[in-house]
């Protein structure tokens, strides 16, 4: 009896145990969602963002969680999940997602530490590729292995890299980087080519290396210690490709009238915010993602880590986008082994060309985990009658030829098997009967193993289900709110008329700015100005016989203009400036209104946040929810 007691009670501990793991804390419309899953959803989204700040509470990221979970049902209520483009967009990523566990993969762990040694180094390396078409022949390899060889003997005689680069490289960038590409570490260039710039010496010139991409050789042009990870901000002047000279000396100028701004005082990240043309950082006042010094441009990385202390602010420097200012935020160095090694190990399983895979290896695991067992009596009579398989029988082969975890496997899927893979083979002998039947072995093992992989890895299950859910979402939100928003322009304009005067242009000068060859053509000007001459007849009349004025019409705000903010704002004179032959024109313009095409981008971010607030009160209407409120506030925070 006291067994018999003892027993009821942990089986009573064990099953209020499993029950607690498992209470629902959300129910919606009768679908009942987990303690569990929300806490790793909550876990894993606080867990990815920047700042401490936007970290939530598990009752203030409830709200988010039914917002997403009410979106999501809606749209499998509204059958996305059956759409063609929906299905095969998700097989598309399961079957990438299952490539890792449908094979045996071996790594050991010096190769972990290597790679760890390697992530704690960078390599600065030139290349030049020759290509190899899609759909290479023997042929096409051979020439293009010779072609490298070629070139890298005529380097070994004298020729200098670069010049090779941009006189023979088929990496389109080769004509202005002239090969080189920066520092690098590990993971962050095909592991062939990695392997080479690692393995060659400072100075030297590596044999071919075969990657996807064709045939490259490396230069290996500096190796150095990895210097972590930076996070800055930064205000930016952009400039297209080939800008002339004269709007490029119009943003120096108000990039350095923007420096000054700092240099005296005002706030980084307002500046960054009412001034800098990346206006994807600019609203976060300009903050940009960690970066390491691989991850971005030289002439960007640079200067950036060349800034010594968090604060410290960088004179205007300029990259291929434009002229940028940089602060210094943060500094992380890399990261220990024992916190990286588990990255390492994942990333090594999923890269093929950096781990072992053994297909065999893999089917031998199986085969002892299913206890497989072929029917040796069947299969030897098969053996002796292989012309069933060479026939066209239309009755039922029932005969098992395996068993694995008690699925019994028969002659007709073996057929089926056949036929489908090897259509145009004409007749199987008893002979080469073994190999046709492993190859279908493995097939239905891996299929098998295939099907069950969101029961066995719970971690795949919850990845499938955030695909599954992630496509949904996005799919029916495009629908419902960005790309309606962007199409329904009666809609903006209705919600811009209800919101006019949210976005308004600060105080401008509107007007011209003048600048003379000399002073006679100054007088010119401004008697024609008296007179009431049109800027354009103005032009038309100083500039018959050669270019005397040039007249710049505009509307203008503060710090937007050097020679402006000079005239209007008592700004520093510019350099360089003469007030007697560049002046100014014009009348000081009140705060107004932007008009709609003037601030469209941001009204259309705006009318989307109300199309959402709109669709998600629907929703919440539509639907019955509850929370289980104590269940919840026994979770605690992340910090």
């Amino acid at each position: 009896m006291r067994r018999l007691v003892s027993f009821f009670v942990l089986f009573s501990i064990a099953f209020s145990i499993a029950a607690q793991k498992n209470e629902v804390i959300l129910t919606i419309e009768g679908q009942q969602f987990t303690k569990d899953e929300f806490v790793r959803i909550y876990k894993k989204n606080n867990s990815t963002l920047l700042e401490d700040s936007d970290k939530k509470t598990p009752e203030g990221y409830m709200d988010l969680f039914i917002n997403f979970r009410l979106k999501v049902i809606e749209a499998e209520n509204l059958k996305y999940d059956t759409i063609p483009s929906f299905i095969n967009e998700l097989a598309s990523y399961r079957k990438e997602l299952a490539a890792p566990y449908l094979t045996d993969v071996s790594y050991n762990e010096q190769q972990v530490e290597d790679t760890y040694q390697r992530m704690k180094t960078e390599v600065r390396a030139s290349h030049i590729l020759v290509g190899i078409p899609g759909n290479q022949t023997p042929d096409d390899t051979l020439q293009a292995f010779n072609k490298i060889m070629e070139i890298r003997s005529e380097i070994l005689g004298g020729m200098d890299f670069r010049d090779a680069a941009r006189k023979y490289s088929e990496d389109p960038s080769a004509k202005s980087n002239m090969g080189d590409l920066g520092y690098f570490s590990a993971f962050q260039m095909v592991y062939p080519f990695e392997e080479a710039a690692f393995s060659t010496n400072v100075g030297e010139i590596s044999m071919p290396v075969r990657s996807n991409f064709g045939y490259h050789i490396l230069k290996v042009v500096d190796k150095r210690d990895a210097r972590g990870e930076l996070k800055v901000a930064h205000i930016m002047k952009s400039f297209p490709p080939e800008t002339d000279n004269t709007i490029m000396k119009k943003l120096r100028s108000e990039i350095d009238s923007i420096y000054k701004q700092l240099k005296n005082g005002v706030d980084f990240a307002e500046l960054a915010k009412k001034y800098s043309d990346d206006k994807s950082s600019a609203a976060n006042g300009g903050e940009l993602a960690w970066f390491s010094s691989g991850r971005m441009i030289t002439d960007f990385a640079e200067p950036a880590f060349a800034l010594q202390n968090d604060g410290d602010i960088s004179e205007p420097i300029v990259t291929q986008y434009g002229y940028h200012i940089i602060k210094r935020l943060a500094y992380r160095p890399v990261k220990s082994f024992e916190d990286l090694k588990p990255e390492i190990e994942r990333r090594i399983k999923n890269d093929p060309a950096r781990s072992v895979y053994s297909k065999t290896a893999f089917i031998a695991k199986l085969k002892k985990e299913y206890g497989f067992q072929v029917n040796e009596n069947n299969f030897n009579n098969l053996k002796n009658n292989t012309s069933v398989l060479n026939e066209n029988n239309s009755e039922e082969m029932s005969e098992e030829l395996f068993v694995a975890d008690n699925i019994k496997y028969n002659l007709n899927s073996f057929i089926s098997f056949v036929k489908n893979q090897y259509p145009t083979l004409k007749e199987i002998e008893s002979g080469n009967l073994s190999m046709y039947f492993n190859n279908w072995v493995e097939k239905e093992l891996t299929d098998y193993e295939d099907s069950k992989l969101e029961e066995k890895y719970p971690d795949f299950r919850y990845l499938m289900q955030e695909y599954h859910d992630g496509i949904l979402l996005f799919n029916i939100s495009d629908e419902k709110i960005w790309s309606y928003a962007s199409k329904d322009s009666a809609g903006l304009e209705e919600y811009y008329n209800s919101h006019k005067g949210k976005y308004l242009w600060g105080e401008r000068f509107k007007g011209t700015i003048i600048r003379c060859r000399d002073i006679e053509t100054r007088n010119e000007v401004d008697n024609y100005f008296s007179d009431g001459l049109t800027v354009q007849e103005i032009r038309d009349i100083v500039n018959k016989e050669s270019d005397r004025v040039v007249i710049e019409e505009g509307i203008w705000e503060e710090n937007s203009n050097a020679i402006i903010n000079y005239y209007v704002w008592d700004g520093e004179k510019p350099d360089g400036f003469d007030d007697m032959l560049e002046y100014i024109r014009g009348d000081m313009v009140k705060p107004e209104a932007k008009l709609l095409n003037e601030a469209r981008g941001l009204y259309l971010s705006d009318y989307q946040v109300f199309l959402e607030e709109k669709w998600v009160k629907q929703l919440r209407s539509k639907y019955d929810i509850k929370v289980n409120r104590k269940l919840l506030k026994s979770i605690k925070s992340e910090s």
